[in-house]
C-alpha cells in the first residue's frame, strides 16, 4: 500500500479536532513528497541536520514540526522557518528561543514537554518544574515564543491501560495549566500525544495532534 493511500486510512480514523504530524524523520525527500502531493502537510523532524537538509528541497507551504529533543547550539538553524516546537523542557530552552525567533522577527510556537512514562530515559518536565517556568520573571519577560500547550511520550509497553493512564495524566496537566496559567488564550490547545502504536488511544485521552511515522512510511529506516 502506498504512502498516499496510509495518509488517507489514517486520516479517516481521527476525528475533525486531531491533526496528523507526519514524522518524516530518516525518509527521504521522495516520500515526504509522496505524502504532500497526497494532501499531508505538517511534518515531524527530530534531528536539526536532517531538518534543514530536507527544508530547502520541499515546498514552501510545508509546516514543519520539530519533535525531538533540541540542543540550545541548534535552535538557530531552524528558527527561520520551524512551525511548532514540540519538545521545550527547560526555561533555558525556551529563552534561546525566544532570542533567535526575535532575530528572524517573528514568533515560535512552542508546547511543554512532560515527562509522564515509567522510562527514565525519555525528556520531560514535571508539572511542578513547569508552574516554576510560568510564575518565572524570565518566562514572563520573553516576547518571541508562544506556549502552546503540552506534549508526552507514553511508556513503550503492550498494555494498553498503561498507556491510556499516562495520557489521561498528560490531560489533566493541560487542563490545570490551562486553568491556571491560560485560562484566557487561545493558543493554549495543543495536546500532542499519541504514535503510530497508541494514537488510537490518544486520541480518546483528548489529543489534539498525533505523531505518526511507521505507519505512513513504513518502518523506520536508519542513517
Amino acid at each position: 500500500m502506498g504512502i498516499g493511500e496510509n495518509i488517507r486510512r489514517v486520516s479517516e480514523t481521527l476525528p475533525p479536532q486531531v491533526k496528523l504530524v507526519a514524522v518524516s524523520k530518516t525518509k527521504p525527500v521522495d516520500d515526504i513528497l509522496q505524502a504532500y502531493q497526497a494532501g499531508q502537510r505538517a511534518f515531524g523532524e527530530n534531528k536539526v541536520q536532517e531538518l534543514t537538509a530536507k527544508q530547502p528541497l520541499l515546498p514552501a507551504d510545508v509546516e514543519w514540526h520539530f519533535i525531538g529533543h533540541l540542543q540550545r547550539n541548534k535552535v538557530k538553524y531552524i528558527a527561520p522557518f520551524v512551525s511548532l516546537i514540540h519538545s521545550v523542557d527547560s526555561l533555558k530552552l525556551l529563552e534561546v528561543i525566544d532570542r533567535e525567533a526575535a532575530k528572524n522577527q517573528r514568533t515560535i510556537r512552542c508546547l511543554l514537554q512532560f515527562h509522564i512514562a515509567a522510562e527514565t530515559t525519555k525528556f520531560g518536565m514535571s508539572p511542578e518544574e513547569a508552574r516554576d517556568l510560568l510564575r518565572s520573571g524570565e518566562f514572563n519577560a520573553l516576547n518571541h515564543v508562544q506556549i502552546s500547550g503540552v506534549m508526552g511520550m507514553a511508556t513503550f509497553t503492550d498494555d494498553r491501560e498503561v498507556v491510556r493512564r499516562e495520557f489521561r495524566q498528560l490531560k489533566n496537566i493541560f487542563d490545570l495549566l490551562k486553568e491556571e496559567f491560560f485560562s484566557e488564550d487561545t493558543h493554549f490547545r495543543e495536546i500532542s500525544m499519541g504514535m503510530s502504536d497508541d494514537y488510537l488511544v490518544a486520541v480518546e485521552e483528548g489529543s489534539t495532534l498525533v505523531r505518526i511515522g511507521s505507519t505512513i512510511f513504513g518502518e523506520r529506516q536508519y542513517l
